[in-house]
């Protein structure tokens, strides 16, 4: 399975004071918008999300059509088919995509552990 680019999305307090420590540790503002009350950051290949009121909780996120500097790549599995073998394989989704789409389209699922994983596709 293709899952696209990697990062971890962290639900944070306050975006200014998250945005400033991981200055701290190198990581760089990429995408996002503080009004938004959103920022995307990266440290070479890593990628940190911070979110502010949009979800309880940190998840893991993969994006589908993503490499690790946002670009398209050429191939890469839809959210819809990695959906549908996840099923196939017995893993609950607890946010299903519309497979009567194409295009973006998102899906949450949990770890054994309880830990949420994103799987969002932008394209």
């Amino acid at each position: 399975m293709k899952l696209g680019a990697f990062s971890v999305s962290l639900s944070v307090k306050d975006l200014q004071k998250s945005k400033d420590f991981y200055e701290k540790l190198g990581f760089t503002e990429m995408g996002g918008n503080m009004e938004h009350n959103y920022l995307i950051m990266k440290n070479g290949d890593h990628i940190i999300g911070l979110f502010k009121a949009m979800f309880d909780g940190n998840m893991l996120t993969f994006n589908p059509g993503w490499d690790q500097n946002a670009q398209n790549l050429e191939s890469f599995d839809d959210v819809r088919d990695i959906q549908k073998r996840l099923k196939e394989q017995g893993v609950e989704i607890q946010k299903e995509a519309d497979e009567s789409t194409s295009g973006p389209e998102h899906i949450y699922l949990k770890d054994p552990d309880g830990n949420m994983i994103l799987i969002d596709q932008h394209r």
